[in-house]
């Protein structure tokens, strides 16, 4: 598209709407008010719109799309507080097991629709990084014209560039110790005093115009460590459960670090012994927890992880986990945020006969870690069939499990015994023990039970926070740098025997005008009137 030429002789982008060194309207020949807010300069989606560039260039330099954008995934965000995210649900449970169960079909909507893992999720992300090219867009489609307009403007202005902006006057008397006042008293108020041929341009806080930009970039600073979080390594925010004795991988730690359990600590206030608004807490509720700890141990792999073989650990900490006052090593951060007590760990089952009560051996059962078979020796032996950690008859009346966790374990077993070589085959559960066929010679009988504390912790790593905390800053100063400034400027030019004075700022009218009086009073200066008041009288007048 070609290039306007104006008849001050500059040559304004196609689309410009007065001329970025005179101020002479392009086309606009009536005497409404100028349009300041962009000095009138050519933006590149208001000019181009022909490629396929251009439409998308101009779809995200929109303000409405923009703000939709932000709308949009702030909806989301709040409906992925409804329930809990997927990391955050008890580890017996899968989520589409969890939120059905919980919540019913809305719980599995939520699931199904991706909400249970909001942060992580592609379109969440998608919509993240829209909203960083909108502001992006957005910024350079409208500061990059802006600055060049404002570089570009000259001292002397176009009469109907004066004469059309809010505030104006004609003075028909001066003389030149009133100009020379005048010009230094704006210099008093620190106005940048530009002087051509007797005509003057005092401007100041023009870097307040930058203020919204300065805003956008801290934004997109704000989004891109936002955006970080999904890099790997970057971000880490997962639940440990590990029990009293176990030795577990740190998730999202790759693998490097390991942590032991040593001992689960838990106390409770007693009645009597603590202060009195304990007791009254425990009158009312039945207990109240004091303390609970983890007691860890620690570990780093050295050397190289190889597939099949255990991991070589080298002890680097010991530590007390409490609530707020996590375990931190090498940006990693171990939160006391859950425990579990007494969970069941082993189950001691004994082989006897049925009708003589004589025992032929007992059998412990690991319940995180069953084996298949069992040695009585002398021929006696017992084979686990299925194992059911959790178990219920599901709709079919079939024996099922509801989680992976030991809450309610139950099996199907098959004793052998040498006079019995094909083996007897059995169903025992907690209270139940029921013979798959006939009526069996053997049983297997509950002999004990040990249980273990189970502790939760939240592992959390953030390499985004200072990313995050200079993005936010950013954005402050350009909230402060728009919001306490504002961009004055005011033309002083000679037309023939006439002083004609124009004036106009970006935001606080009533400020301006009280500069002027000040800076006009007491010389034969005319103060400028606001158009707009005088149009609004014209209009009640009629």
């Amino acid at each position: 598209m070609e290039h306007v030429k104006c008849e001050c002789g500059h040559v304004n982008p196609h689309g410009t709407i007065f001329c970025e060194a005179c101020g002479k309207p392009v086309k606009d020949a009536s005497n409404a008010l100028l349009d300041m807010k962009y000095e009138g300069s050519a933006r590149r989606s208001q000019t181009y719109n022909k490629t396929i560039i251009d439409k998308i260039w101009n779809f995200f330099s929109s303000v409405k799309v923009g703000v939709w954008l932000i709308v949009i995934t702030l909806s989301a965000s709040a409906i992925g507080t409804i329930y809990p995210q997927k990391d955050y649900i008890p580890p017996a449970f899968t989520p589409d097991q969890y939120y059905k169960d919980q919540y019913g079909i809305l719980g599995d909507i939520y699931h199904k629709l991706g909400f249970d893992n909001l942060y992580g999720s592609w379109w969440y992300m998608i919509l993240i990084a829209s909203i960083g090219i909108s502001l992006v867009i957005c910024s350079l489609d409208r500061v990059i014209p802006l600055y060049k307009a404002l570089k570009k403007q000259g001292v002397k202005r176009h009469v109907n560039f004066l004469k059309r902006q809010r505030l104006f006057s004609v003075s028909y008397q001066s003389t030149s110790k009133d100009y020379e006042t005048v010009k230094q008293r704006l210099k008093e108020r620190r106005y940048n005093v530009r002087e051509e041929d007797g005509n003057i341009l005092a401007e100041k806080g023009r870097f307040s115009r930058w203020g919204p930009y300065v805003n956008h970039i801290g934004l997109i600073i704000f989004l891109f460590g936002a955006m970080l979080r999904f890099v790997p390594g970057m971000y880490v925010d997962k639940t440990l459960w590990i029990r009293e004795g176990e030795t577990k991988e740190i998730p999202g730690t790759n693998g490097e670090y390991f942590l032991k359990n040593e001992q689960f600590v838990f106390q409770q206030y007693e009645k009597g012994k603590d202060k009195a608004v304990f007791s009254e807490a425990i009158d009312r509720v039945g207990s109240v927890p004091k303390n609970f700890q983890s007691n860890v141990q620690l570990y780093k792999r050295t050397g190289e992880s190889v597939a099949g073989e255990d991991p070589v650990l080298h002890k680097v900490k010991s530590d007390q986990i409490q609530v707020n006052h996590p375990l931190k090593y090498d940006h990693y951060a171990l939160y006391q945020s859950d425990f579990k007590l007494d969970e069941l760990s082993t189950m001691s089952l004994s082989m006897v006969n049925k009708t003589t009560k004589e025992e032929y051996g007992t059998i412990k059962i690991n319940l995180h870690d069953p084996q298949h078979e069992y040695d009585l020796k002398n021929g006696y032996k017992v084979e686990l069939l299925r194992y059911y950690p959790d178990f219920y008859f599901d709709d079919e009346n079939k024996p099922n499990t509801k989680t992976k966790i030991p809450n309610n374990p139950a099996f199907v077993m098959q004793m052998i015994a040498p006079d019995r070589p094909k083996g007897e085959k059995s169903f025992i559960a907690i209270r139940q023990n029921i013979e798959a066929e006939g009526t069996n010679k053997y049983k297997m009988e509950f002999s004990g039970i040990e249980t273990k504390n189970v502790t939760g912790l939240t592992v959390h790593k953030d390499m985004t926070l200072w990313i995050l905390a200079v993005g936010g800053a950013i954005f402050m100063i350009g909230v402060i740098q728009g919001m306490y400034w504002n961009h004055r400027r005011i033309w002083i030019q000679r037309k023939n025997n006439e002083v004609w004075i124009a004036a106009h700022t970006n935001k606080n009218w009533y400020g301006i005008r009280n500069e002027l009086n000040g800076v006009l009073k007491d010389t034969a200066f005319a103060l400028p009137e606001d158009q707009t008041e005088n149009a609004n009288k014209k209009e009640v007048g009629a």
